[in-house]
């Protein structure tokens, strides 16, 4: 997958991007993720891509002529163009795994008050949330974006079973996890892991995620029923 981020702070990502899994996945040429730089596409003289948002209100709103040349400069046919905003489709499991089959993806990050509306309306595909609460900026929810979706890219993670298992593939939590020592401060690791049992170990295991989710997050259930 090529993953196209379009940010003020290209220099944000290098960190995440260059560590485990995605740093691997990078190396063996399974995602490609290019950083670009949106001021590079500004005609100002100082590279100005903010202004003071008509009908006035706090703050600078990103203009369109930039963004929309940063969006128009790697945009092929088929690409996907995502704008991450608190205002967006909630990101989920679902969404995410979705996501993972396109081949190019381009992420627009917001700054300030926002972008232009004309942007979202002429170039990008879809809004995404990874929240109902607001961040300095959407590079944070980038990387929440993209580590989410590429965990279902074959060959990023090295058992494809881990991605089929974890929380929220059946719409539940996951199950408690134990491994070595058998007791830790006086704490044993349940019996019923300890028979080779495994069907009474799965039964084990769905009624615990169904305990955790019904006292965490009950809405789930109900969205699982209906």
């Amino acid at each position: 997958m090529i993953i196209h981020i379009l940010s003020l702070f290209p220099a944000y990502f290098h960190s995440p991007f260059d560590q485990s899994l995605i740093k691997k996945a990078r190396e063996k040429g399974i995602l490609d993720i290019r950083l670009v730089d949106i001021r590079e596409f500004s005609k100002e003289r100082h590279k100005k891509v903010d202004d003071t948002p008509y009908g006035g209100g706090p703050g600078m709103v990103l203009g369109p002529e930039a963004v929309c040349a940063a969006i128009r400069q790697v945009k092929k046919e088929g690409s996907k163009v995502i704008y991450l905003s608190p205002q967006g489709e909630r990101l989920n499991h679902a969404l995410c795994e979705e996501l993972s089959k396109e081949k190019e993806l381009i992420l627009l990050s917001g700054h300030y008050e926002g972008i232009d509306e004309r942007v979202l309306e002429k170039e990008v595909d879809r809004e995404i949330s990874i929240g109902d609460y607001v961040l300095t900026s959407g590079c944070p929810a980038i990387i929440v974006l993209v580590d989410a979706v590429c965990r279902f890219i074959e060959g990023v993670i090295k058992d494809p079973m881990s991605a089929q298992q974890d929380s929220f593939q059946d719409g539940l939590f996951d199950a408690p996890q134990y491994t070595r020592p058998r007791v830790f401060e006086g704490m044993e690791v349940p019996a019923i892991l300890l028979e080779g049992d495994h069907a009474k170990i799965e039964k084990w295991r769905t009624e615990k995620k169904l305990e955790k989710t019904a006292r965490i997050r009950p809405d789930l259930l109900k969205e699982k029923k209906s």
